[in-house]
């Protein structure tokens, strides 16, 4: 866990063993009726500007692109130990509520030990109780990146946690059965060479845990027929992407497909990668295009966990939807529209200052009918196009600038599903980006595919 360290995170939606009928302790029926999935995690940027060590919350239907709540604000934060947290999982466990623990670690101190782990109990995570900390065991190593998984054979759960003794990094586990207290400090997986950051899913009668090998930064993927300590064999060749990668999350989805989450933190802090596969034991990993996925906002090393229609509405009710909104280009879909200098242009995610790609889409001002972007890093002022490029300017109120400022929302030029914006008052242009910068030109339907492409957006948070 170096300085650099980047961590996204962990699944705990099928992180209880899954048998013929469904998670063990749940029937099929109860586990068929997750309808969608909360995300939790912390926030960083590339320059800390977004740092924030408590427990966020993010919702999504799809298990794709998500919605952070509360504003992107933490719902609860660390009131012992080291006041902040990182890697976070949420699991659900087999009375269907939800335990959520956590790395006692606040900030980028990876010098400072804790033996301890930040656990919080949750009916259905529109509150925390019960907060304290599990003490994992007695030396000065590192207690880092939990996951957690429900052992049948044991009639326990498996904590497994990084752990560092004696120069090696290994993956160390202990035993409870109401995460109040645990049974002794034991090797889970320690195959040779260091090893960061496992992340466990049973799924039947496999036990699958997937890793970070040290020794060459890729990720990988192991499994046992038991999910006892010491029986892994690693079945997958290693993936990256980017310079440096770790935190695997491994998801099972609600329809039964397979994701495998990503976080990298070089060439930039705060960066990820998504594969998928429909056969978890086949090592057929295939990169996800970026156009299909939008992580929440600034998160990082966290987890994922499968929840019911009334969850999510729950959970929505209580913490509330963002009041801003990012623009994702079709083309360059790890760009997003920002302003800079008072320029708008299109910038590779992820960035500081973050907050100048968040944007309120209010009522046009020249027609409520469309819609103008008012910048939530400066408010009051909009972007608007000025000789076709797009500036953010503040709003004087005036009958051109009203109508500068307003654009249309109609279906994207280059794919229905997402957003185009035809200027107000050039019915013809459509904004689109252009060597990076923003500006409006006349394009439509019969456009070419490039320029079409460029006038496409995805509304997202």
């Amino acid at each position: 866990m170096s300085l650099s360290r980047r961590q996204f995170g962990k699944a705990a939606l099928t992180s209880a063993a899954l048998a013929t009928t469904g998670v063990v302790g749940f029937p099929r029926a109860a586990y068929a009726a997750n309808a969608a999935y909360v995300f939790g995690y912390f926030t960083e940027s590339p320059s800390q500007q977004a740092a924030d060590y408590g427990l966020h919350l993010a919702v999504s239907r799809d298990g794709l692109n998500w919605t952070p709540l509360n504003q992107n604000n933490p719902v609860v934060t660390p009131t012992a130990g080291q006041l902040g947290l990182r890697d976070p999982q949420i699991f659900r466990k087999l009375d269907g509520t939800f335990v959520v623990v956590a790395t006692d670690l606040k900030g980028l101190n990876f010098g400072t030990p804790s033996q301890y782990l930040h656990v919080w109990d949750s009916v259905n995570l529109t509150n925390f109780t019960g907060y304290r900390r599990l003490r994992m065991h007695t030396t000065g190593g590192h207690t880092w990146a939990p996951t957690v998984f429900y052992d049948n054979s044991r009639g326990q759960y498996g904590i497994v946690y990084s752990f560092n003794t004696g120069g090696r990094d290994i993956l160390a586990v202990n035993y409870t059965s109401d995460f109040q207290s645990v049974g002794a400090q034991q090797t889970f997986f320690s195959p040779g060479f260091n090893v960061l950051d496992g992340d466990i899913v049973v799924d039947g009668s496999t036990t699958y845990l997937y890793y970070k090998n040290l020794n060459d930064g890729n990720l990988y993927g192991s499994r046992s027929a038991t999910g006892q300590p010491n029986s892994f064999t690693t079945y997958t060749s290693g993936i990256r992407i980017g310079n440096a990668i770790e935190a695997p999350l491994l998801q099972k989805t609600n329809e039964g497909g397979w994701r495998l989450w990503g976080d990298s933190f070089s060439p930039v802090n705060n960066d990820y990668y998504l594969w998928s596969s429909s056969n978890i034991g086949a090592n057929a990993w295939s990169a996800v295009n970026q156009r299909d996925y939008t992580p929440p906002l600034n998160s990082k090393h966290g987890s994922i966990a499968g929840i019911t229609d009334a969850e999510y509405n729950a959970l929505v009710s209580r913490w509330g939807l963002p009041n801003w909104v990012r623009l994702k280009s079709s083309n360059l879909p790890d760009y997003f529209v920002r302003h800079a200098n008072r320029i708008g242009r299109i910038d590779p995610y992820p960035f500081d200052p973050y907050r100048e790609q968040l944007w309120r889409m209010v009522p046009g001002l020249a027609d409520s009918a469309g819609v103008s972007f008012e910048a939530v890093s400066v408010p009051g002022s909009f972007l608007r196009h000025s000789n076709y490029a797009i500036r953010l300017d503040p709003n004087d109120n005036s009958t051109t600038f009203r109508a500068d400022a307003t654009f249309y929302r109609v279906a994207g030029l280059a794919d229905g599903s997402w957003s185009s914006f035809r200027s107000y008052n050039f019915p013809t242009h459509h904004l689109r980006h252009q060597g990076y910068v923003l500006r409006i030109d006349p394009i439509n339907a019969s456009s070419s595919a490039a320029d079409r492409q460029d006038a496409t957006f995805r509304v997202t948070s």
